[in-house]
């Protein structure tokens, strides 16, 4: 008999895998197997989660559980969660506070380990949980004092300066990134999570009035200026990050999702026809060298604007950033700005119409180093003000999707190949069982359903796949679509996204 677990993930997906027609202008489009679609839930001033201080335990619980449920709602199979917003910590951390975001206070226990419960709940809905951490930002008030008296910066007050009301860590100092290293690594080492994330903010935005003087001068030496030295930093930041991931858990997925512009074509002519800020001079944030130089897994650009906008015109952006990422090995996903799709303030018309970030999906196809996308924020993928997302999904997202197979990991050992036991009529639909043959549980099955028998290559993309549930020793799910006649079969798939051989075939009688 199926566990208990088994059959209320059946129950919990079975209403979100009902196979629509692609939509008539993309009638020759295939879907494909593997594509990032991520959402992003921020914590920091309770952005998303938790929506205020103070909840209960039981009100915190739900309210992520609810995330989830939107996450499956809109298709998507992967959610990115801010776990170190303020230089404090979602989990039980030796090296920082407990975050203010959870109770109100910082450093107050909150009467669980959030990170544990939400990575725990996140792989039981089959989707990926990436831990999004800020890496220098220690407060969004500039007052030492109001720091938790065991905080590092109150221990060490001169790691930390403080620039436009808020708090930084000190990116020049070799023990402070050590420190923000060691602090982000103890989630990384403790907990079962997939992926390593870090959001734009490395030196903050316009630095001219950064005091870090200082430790330029006793660091600083053989650098031509203090922008160059800077550079050299964050540079130091992402690599040691790689390494230190590398080492400890090279299945996981380490990425940044920087601002949208690197350079401009009139500072740079290998920069993008635009006229933005630019990271590399603002930011002090190389990111074109990152994806070169194959330091990132995944780079997923912030490309916060509408197609033909001047001066960062979206349909520009994503040829340039393809180029970047053609060839490197790192894979290219795009922030999409959810969050502007019907904002009232959002005065110009290509921001109202709903069918604005469809367009860009549709762009993104003409591109095939983009592999997918992250939608900013949690709450606009909720609101869907003007159907701007429902749109998106119904044209883009009618098949189901694997995440992507890092390309490093592609040529790793992939799971075996698991049994259909049997595909039954139901009352309700076909009854499908799998049965795994991995010694270890898959993450995922991946349920195709053909008209007839399939030959090998058809499981190469989406066109055929009617679910994706979530893995265990076996599962059975409901197909409310399946009918007489109908061939199906399955798919192992591990945390990786590697896939197995498909089942034997079965067909409905």
């Amino acid at each position: 008999m199926p566990s208990r677990r088994t059959l209320l993930k059946g129950l919990a997906l079975a209403a979100a895998a009902s196979v629509v027609p692609l939509p008539a202008f993309a009638a020759d489009y295939v879907p494909p197997l593997r594509q990032m679609r991520g959402m992003w839930i921020a914590s920091v001033v309770n952005i998303n989660w938790p929506s205020k201080t103070g909840l209960t335990v039981e009100q915190q619980k739900a309210e992520y559980l609810a995330w989830l449920d939107l996450a499956v709602q809109r298709k998507l199979n992967s959610v990115f969660v801010q776990i170190r917003p303020t230089a404090d910590a979602f989990w039980p951390s030796p090296f920082e506070p407990w975050s203010q975001w959870l109770t109100g206070t910082q450093g107050q226990d909150p009467g669980y380990d959030p990170l544990g419960f939400i990575v725990e709940e996140t792989h039981k809905r089959g989707l990926a949980f990436h831990a999004w951490f800020n890496p220098y930002r220690v407060s969004m008030q500039a007052d030492p004092a109001k720091l938790h008296p065991d905080h590092p910066g109150r221990k060490h007050p001169d790691w930390i300066l403080p620039f436009g009301g808020k708090l930084y860590y000190n990116p020049g100092m070799p023990e402070v990134r050590k420190f923000c290293q060691d602090a982000i690594m103890d989630a990384v080492t403790r907990y079962d999570i997939d992926g390593l994330h870090f959001d734009d903010y490395f030196y903050p935005t316009n630095t001219t009035a950064f005091d870090d003087s200082a430790a330029f001068a006793q660091y600083g030496a053989g650098f031509p200026d203090l922008a160059t030295w800077r550079r050299n930093n964050v540079d130091l930041m992402v690599s040691e990050m790689q390494q230190r991931v590398r080492q400890v858990k090279p299945d996981i997925a380490w990425g940044i999702s920087p601002s949208g512009i690197w350079r401009n074509k009139a500072s740079d002519p290998l920069g993008s026809d635009t006229a933005g800020g630019q990271s590399y001079d603002s930011l002090h944030a190389d990111t074109r060298g990152w994806v070169k130089k194959g330091w990132l897994d995944y780079i997923a650009p912030q490309l916060y604007w509408y197609i033909g906008q001047p001066p960062a015109d979206y349909a520009k952006l994503v040829p340039w950033w393809s180029d970047v990422a053609n060839g490197t090995g790192t894979l290219l996903w795009i922030g999409q700005a959810a969050y502007k799709a019907g904002d009232p303030a959002q005065t110009v018309p290509q921001w109202q119409d709903p069918a604005e970030l469809s367009k860009h999906l549709t762009l993104n196809r003409d591109n095939p180093p983009v592999s997918g996308d992250i939608w900013y924020n949690a709450n606009d993928l909720r609101a869907d003000r003007i159907g701007s997302i429902s749109t998106a999904v119904a044209d883009h997202y009618t098949r189901p999707a694997l995440a992507p197979v890092l390309t490093r990991l592609a040529g790793g050992e992939a799971p075996h190949r698991p049994v259909l036991a049997y595909a039954l009529r139901k009352h309700d639909g076909v009854e499908v069982r799998a049965v795994a043959t991995d010694r270890h549980e898959p993450f995922q099955f991946a349920i195709f359903r053909f008209p007839s028998k399939a030959g090998a290559g058809a499981f190469a993309d989406a066109r055929n796949l009617v679910a994706v549930v979530p893995g265990d020793r076996q599962v059975r799910w409901v197909d409310p679509e399946g009918k007489r006649g109908d061939h199906y079969y399955v798919v192992a798939v591990d945390r990786a996204n590697r896939t197995s051989k498909p089942s034997n075939g079965f067909r409905v009688l």
